[in-house]
Parts: structure tokens; C-alpha cells; sequence
């Protein structure tokens, strides 16, 4: 059944061409699998910075909570030369830097878009209304967002009594929030603010 090797020479032969194909084998699968964990762990490092991008984009995102406009006359009739925002950081959201934000309003004026940065001292916030440091950090945080709709960095023109503007803020994680601006289709010329 088992054969007998008298030849030491075959026999030592055979061991060490063994011994070499056995390390071959061991060195390709050592390549092989470094390959696989190098690519596993750029794939992972990727896929997590994909999903907090991700996650940015949804919750980072600020929230408006009152508008209102000042009242003025406008070629004869009332309208809305200034928009007052009051906004905070929506719920679940990190630390959201004003500065970073881009407005765009759409309307019957047409189109306009601009940065919160470009109104200079415009944004306030409640809690230290003296930083220039507007970022809202904490749920309880407020500013308010002054946009005078004839100045130069906005250039949109005064808004009519019953017209409508949508306005959205976008975040520098690309988070967006629309709201709808409203004015009334009466406008006193007593009146100096109205609730948009």
C-alpha cells in the first residue's frame, strides 16, 4: 500500500518543492487579503462620511419662526419694503452658522438670491444681540434676519399689498427650509408693521 523511498536525495526533493508551492500559496492569499482589507476600510471610511453628509443635509436646517414686514408707502399704495425673520436652529440639528446661509426669494419681482453674511449687521442674535458671532448652537437660540428689500446686496423691490414671495434659506450643509410670505390684500397707510 505505501511505497518505500530508499533514495534520500528523491525524497528531500519532493519536501522542499512542497515547502515552496506551500509558501507561494500563503504569500498570494497575505496579497490577496490586504487588497481586500485596504479596500473594505476606504469603502467604510467613504460610506460613513456619505451617511453624516447625509444626515447634515436633513437635520441641519434652520427653522423660521415669526415674520413680519414694515409698512410703507409704495407709489402711492401700501407695501413691504423690510422682512423681519426670527429663526432657530430646527430640532435635531448641530450648530448652524448664519453667516453661511444663502436666502432666495421667488415672486412676482422675480428672482433673487443672497447670503446672510452679504447683510452685514442685519442678523442679530436674542440671547447677545453685541457678537458678531451669529451661530445658533443651542435649541433656545434665536436671531433675527433683517432683509431690506431695496438695498443693494438684495435688490428685489417692495412687495404689494396681496402678493405672495417664497423664501428659502439654505444652510451651508445644503439643508433647505421654504416659507411663504403673505401680505395682506389691505394695507392702512397707519399701519407701520404687519404679521406675514
Amino acid at each position: 500500500m505505501f511505497e518505500t523511498i530508499s533514495d534520500e536525495e528523491e525524497r528531500g526533493q519532493v519536501g522542499i518543492g512542497t515547502l515552496i508551492v506551500f509558501i507561494a500559496m500563503v504569500l498570494v492569499a497575505a496579497i490577496a487579503a490586504g487588497v481586500l482589507i485596504n479596500t473594505a476600510g476606504f469603502l467604510q471610511t467613504q460610506a460613513e462620511a456619505t451617511g453624516e453628509e447625509s444626515t447634515s443635509q436633513v437635520s441641519d436646517r434652520i427653522q423660521v419662526v415669526s415674520q413680519s414686514g414694515n409698512v410703507t408707502d409704495v407709489n402711492g399704495s401700501q407695501g413691504v419694503d423690510e422682512i423681519d425673520f426670527v429663526v432657530a436652529k430646527a430640532p435635531g440639528a448641530g450648530s448652524i452658522d448664519l453667516n453661511q446661509t444663502s436666502v432666495e426669494l421667488i415672486g412676482a419681482n422675480g428672482q433673487v438670491a443672497f447670503q446672510l453674511d452679504d447683510l452685514g449687521g442685519s442678523v442679530t442674535i436674542f440671547t447677545d444681540p453685541t457678537t458678531s458671532d451669529v451661530v445658533l448652537t443651542d435649541s433656545s437660540d434665536r436671531a433675527e434676519v433683517n432683509v431690506d428689500l431695496d438695498d443693494g446686496e438684495v435688490d428685489y423691490g417692495n412687495i404689494s399689498s396681496g402678493d405672495r414671495v417664497s423664501a428659502t434659506f439654505t444652510t451651508a450643509s445644503g439643508a433647505t427650509t421654504t416659507t411663504e410670505i403673505r401680505v395682506p390684500t389691505t394695507l392702512t397707510k397707519g399701519q407701520t408693521s404687519v404679521r406675514l
